[in-house]
């Protein structure tokens, strides 16, 4: 079960944000943050599947606009926001918004993005669970857990003996602090995904030297989107 924090009075209130929900705006802007950070390049083409009330009410309350803002990498409180889809469109971003089931254990203001760009394609579920706050449920079919709270650095290896020691070696190295790890894998000796949330920003050298080692697939710094 994931560890609980302690409610912050900001999370009552709110982000600094543009309107018009938490949910449906400022959420979804850290959302689409999250997947350009997976991808590691500027997204050039998005699908984007709306699931529960993102799909049904999303429309109305910006959360396309919001979606793509942050595929773009706006902050939520950059006014930018409400023009979004005319600048993805003078900048080369192609996107494609469909509405979709992820099941009912989904929450209801989820998305699933495919993003496409430098070469490189990424799939990334999450759901906007209020007050601005997000879950990342999901990356390349891996179940996993973050929220943006913390720095977050991505690692898909195989499954082999030592990885983790590895890459946390690599981390003490450096001085980065892990503040919370998970290691998710679909089937023993095949490939598996490692998030480790630190108290520090993820050079990108560090991504450089964990990309190193052979059995590593592809290393991410995933930026936080929230605090």
């Amino acid at each position: 079960m994931p560890s609980q924090r302690p409610v912050s009075v900001f999370d009552i209130i709110g982000p600094i944000m543009v309107g018009p929900s938490s949910s449906h705006t400022a959420g979804a802007v850290r959302l689409g943050l999250i997947g350009r950070s997976v991808l590691g390049a500027p997204p050039e083409t998005a699908l984007i599947e709306l699931h529960g009330s993102f799909a049904h009410t999303g429309k109305g309350h910006g959360t396309d606009r919001a979606l793509v803002a942050g595929l773009l990498g706006f902050a939520t409180d950059d006014p930018r926001i409400r023009y979004s889809l005319d600048i993805a469109a003078e900048t080369g971003l192609h996107y494609q918004f469909i509405e979709t089931d992820l099941g009912e254990d989904a929450h209801p203001n989820s998305v699933r993005l495919t993003l496409r760009g430098g070469g490189r394609e990424v799939e990334v579920i999450g759901a906007s669970i209020g007050g601005g706050m997000i879950e990342v449920t999901s990356i390349m079919g891996y179940d996993v857990h973050f929220t943006g709270e913390h720095d977050a650095l991505v690692v898909v290896a195989e499954d082999r003996p030592g990885t983790i020691n590895a890459v946390t070696g690599v981390l003490l190295e450096r001085h980065i602090n892990v503040a919370f790890s998970r290691v998710e894998r679909k089937l023993r000796g095949g490939e598996a995904i490692m998030i480790f949330e630190t108290d520090d920003i993820v050079p990108h050298e560090l991504l450089e030297a964990i990309e190193d080692f052979y059995w590593v697939r592809w290393a991410r710094h995933v930026p936080k989107v929230t605090g």
